[in-house]
């Protein structure tokens, strides 16, 4: 079955359109501090302003564990919106209470109103079936039909994401759309040479995504955190870096079979080293294999990967014709421990192909470190959706919109 997308619904002027997008943010005392995904959801929004449609927005925020938390109000989301579209957005208070109904209830055609957060409804992200459909049906009393946008929640079967779809006439947004055409560009025939770079913080994360591409790219670079688990898989110390130990035995399968499918499988070669977590840290780089060898001892911390790894993979990259990137190199929140992330953000400017920030930290970084959303191929927003549908799994939010 092919994915539905807007024009299954035909001609939506003057209908209460639900639009599920993903709004969840990151905000730092009050602020939105990256505002993509509030950008990444504009097109669909617009599309449905220009045909008349009375558009009701909906996401979630953090967690806050089925109970309102000003905290997490989309208020703040609300009102960067309404910027961001140039038009007043109105702001319910509440998910499907009083505030909701009469905000949709004012709507004329083009107009928007964002409910708050769905996550303030333990109904939202239940596992009971019967409580999750509760929900989902009174969210459907808002709406003639439902524009899911959010893919950073398909992964996830919750009320809005699933059971609201098969309540409603229901099709994908342009953003889905997009994010699934680049996916299936990754997976299915991707020009070479392909190269997947793989950061963050835990090896255990990325673990399917490897299995899975392995048979599929032809070169898998390794930073960010988990490279120790990968360099003490080889028999080196990594002092007091973070480490999975469970991992050990799976991470060395991995690079055995990498070896027997030809995939080059590249490590660091050289490590910034610190004397502890923090800006003010002292740090020196040293041989990746040499980590317990520098001033620190046993207590160094491996905070990014070294300037001569960085060069190195920043050439694989612009050697290739894919790229998908996901996780940071480093600790690019501080500065000493950001130039790993930021060779393979430029370096990815620089591809002549289809380069892929895979959403989550990486997004975040690239936007920090200064470089713009249109220096890349696509940034994806989608995160853990990502790795999922990487990773081969099906995804309950896009079942329920027909793809397979």
């Amino acid at each position: 079955m092919a994915l539905r997308t807007l024009d299954s619904l035909g001609s939506l002027a003057g209908k209460r359109v639900i639009v599920r997008c993903d709004l969840n943010v990151p905000l730092k005392d009050g602020v939105i501090t990256d505002d993509g995904r509030v950008r990444a959801s504009l097109p669909t929004l617009n599309a449905l302003i220009n045909q008349g449609a009375h558009l009701v927005v909906c996401s979630h925020l953090g967690r806050p564990d089925g109970a309102p938390d000003p905290k997490y109000s989309l208020a703040t989301v609300a009102q960067r919106l309404s910027e961001l579209l140039g038009k007043p957005v109105a702001f319910a208070r509440d998910t499907v209470g009083e505030s909701a109904h009469e905000a949709v209830a004012a709507l004329e055609d083009g107009d928007v109103a964002v409910i708050e957060n769905l996550r303030f409804n333990p109904g939202e992200t239940a596992k009971d079936d019967a409580e999750r459909h509760a929900f989902a049906e009174q969210l459907a009393a808002l709406g003639d039909a439902l524009v899911s946008d959010g893919f950073g929640v398909v992964h996830r079967k919750q009320a809005s994401v699933y059971d609201l779809a098969e309540i409603l006439p229901s099709a994908a947004g342009l953003l889905i759309a997009t994010e699934l055409d680049v996916l299936d560009r990754l997976t299915e025939n991707p020009e070479r040479p392909y190269t997947v770079v793989l950061g963050g913080s835990k090896v255990s994360d990325k673990l399917g995504v490897i299995s899975h591409l392995l048979p599929r790219v032809d070169r898998i670079l390794v930073g960010g955190g988990m490279l120790f688990t990968f360099l003490a898989a080889k028999g080196d110390k990594v002092g007091a870096s973070l480490l999975e130990a469970d991992q050990l035995d799976t991470v060395s399968q991995y690079m055995a079979t990498a070896e027997e499918r030809g995939v080059e499988l590249i490590l660091p070669t050289d490590v910034v080293v610190a004397s502890k977590f923090g800006a003010d840290a002292e740090h020196v780089v040293t041989a990746a294999d040499a980590i317990e060898e520098t001033p620190f001892g046993a207590s160094g911390l491996g905070l990014d990967i070294g300037p001569e790894t960085a060069a190195r993979f920043a050439a694989v990259i612009r050697d290739s014709r894919t790229v998908f990137w996901n996780g940071p190199m480093g600790v690019f929140e501080i500065p000493a421990f950001a130039e790993g992330t930021r060779a393979v953000a430029q370096a990815l400017t620089d591809v002549e192909g289809l380069s892929v920030v895979g959403g989550g930290d990486s997004a975040a970084a690239v936007r920090q470190l200064g470089f713009a959303d249109d220096d890349f191929g696509h940034i994806s927003t989608g995160g853990g959706a990502s790795l999922e549908f990487l990773e081969g799994k099906k995804l309950p939010g896009l079942e329920v919109l027909g793809w397979s």
